[in-house]
């Protein structure tokens, strides 16, 4: 028992640690994005109905990839998502984005996990602040699961906050 809590340390010190290395990384370095209206990749959390890890990258001025690993309760959700942009107010900051995607969820039914995938839409807002290196988006992801005799899910969607890079 006892060299399994030493372990169970040692994961949770390591990680800990990796966590404050790669946060110093990002603290230390300059940031072109801070005082910047565009940024090309940023990285987060999305929250709605639990809480994931996204990150958001740009392929160019108007198309965006974004991937959100989500966890809740015992489950788990991988979503990428093409999304198309287009600008909303004349500075550039406040953005429309919409555009399809797709998932793959390992969900705890009762005492079972069970694998559902599935389509997924995504409509919604992005905003860029001048001064610093924050992101939020707001939107609205409904889904089809084919697994499991086919569902129509209206309730994804969520709050992001990244960083931008």
């Amino acid at each position: 028992m006892l060299l399994y809590l030493q372990k169970n340390n040692m994961k949770q010190l390591a990680l800990t640690f990796t966590f404050a290395a790669v946060l110093s990384f990002f603290a230390a370095a300059q940031n072109k994005t801070s005082s910047s209206l565009d940024y090309k990749t940023s990285i987060g959390v999305k929250v709605w109905d639990g809480a994931g890890i996204s990150l958001k990258t740009f392929i160019d001025d108007k198309n965006a990839l974004e991937f959100i690993g989500f966890f809740k309760s015992g489950s788990t959700r991988i979503t990428g998502l093409y999304e198309k942009h287009g600008d909303l107010n004349t500075e550039g900051n406040l953005k429309w984005y919409i555009g399809p995607g797709a998932h793959v969820g390992l969900y705890k039914v009762l005492t079972e996990t069970k694998t559902y995938f599935g389509v997924d839409g995504v409509v919604g807002l992005d905003y860029k602040f001048g001064n610093l290196p924050l992101n939020l988006s707001l939107d609205w992801q409904p889904a089809f699961e084919f697994s499991g005799g086919g569902t129509f899910i209206s309730n994804w969607g969520g709050l992001g906050i990244r960083y931008t890079l």
